[in-house]
């Protein structure tokens, strides 16, 4: 594999949430945009954690309970424990599961993603979120489109500055699919003033995202069936038996296409 084109003067949404998640892909400068969010909004690294849970109960639901075996994970960020298709593959081996992600530096990690059980398959996909129809198309390697398939989408959605245009990849993303797919979200919330102010310290780190409200990440959901607990905040959806989760700023769900 060529070696990857990394600007290490410039923070990168993936290696921030991989230094702050405890990982050891980052650089400097990302160090540095971490420390600062942290500083301001220390629960942002629980919020991390939290994410990377639920990913695991979301798609062990799908795959072990609903049948689902094959995952379009868009925003894919650096390979670290419990990886989509390690977790679906646990579940259920036959398991098909395509990466798409942006980072250079996650394209030269994805050869950690291509692993599979000999009965399933992986692929990764080079492209922005922004750009659905290249998604789609290049998907089609791997994935058969008169089957079921959940797309999983977590903390990519506040990466695009327009809300109506976050909506309308949602949108353009489910047409694509069959009835009896789903969606997996989860993004940060403008729920408290401390996230907030963590956000605009990102922002002026050069780490932009922009925080949604609750509402708006219920209408990514619009015309499909929530599956319970509905749209909740991250450590409430479905929690493992026996745990206390509290509240944090980031909400999540998933929905069924009829």
């Amino acid at each position: 594999m060529t070696k990857p084109n990394v600007d290490t003067t410039k923070p990168s949404s993936a290696r921030v949430w991989n230094y702050l998640l405890g990982g050891r892909d980052n650089f400097e400068i990302d160090r540095m945009v971490g420390d600062q969010i942290r500083s301001s909004f220390p629960a942002i690294v629980e919020v991390a954690r939290e994410q990377r849970k639920f990913l695991v109960r979301a798609v062990t639901y799908l795959a072990r309970d609903e049948g689902v075996v094959q995952f379009l994970d868009i925003g894919t960020g650096l390979p670290t424990a419990n990886n989509t298709h390690e977790v679906a593959q646990r579940a259920a081996p036959t398991s098909r599961v395509v990466y798409v992600d942006n980072d250079p530096l996650v394209l030269a990690h994805a050869r950690a993603l291509l692993t599979s059980s000999p009965g399933g398959a992986t692929d990764y996909i080079d492209s922005d979120v922004e750009d659905p129809g290249k998604i789609l198309r290049e998907a089609h390697r791997t994935l058969d489109f008169d089957r079921p398939i959940a797309l999983t989408m977590l903390g990519i959605l506040g990466n695009v500055a327009d809300y109506a245009e976050a909506k309308s990849i949602v949108e353009r993303l489910l047409a694509a699919v069959p009835s009896g797919s789903y969606l997996v979200v989860s993004d940060g919330t403008n729920t408290s003033a401390a996230i907030v102010e963590g956000q605009r310290v990102a922002n002026r780190s050069g780490h932009p995202y922009n925080l949604r409200s609750p509402e708006e990440i219920a209408g990514y959901f619009d015309g499909l069936d929530m599956v319970e607990p509905g749209l909740v905040s991250i450590p409430l959806w479905r929690p493992e038996p026996g745990a206390a989760p509290s509240p944090l700023d980031g909400f999540c769900g998933v929905g069924r296409k009829p």
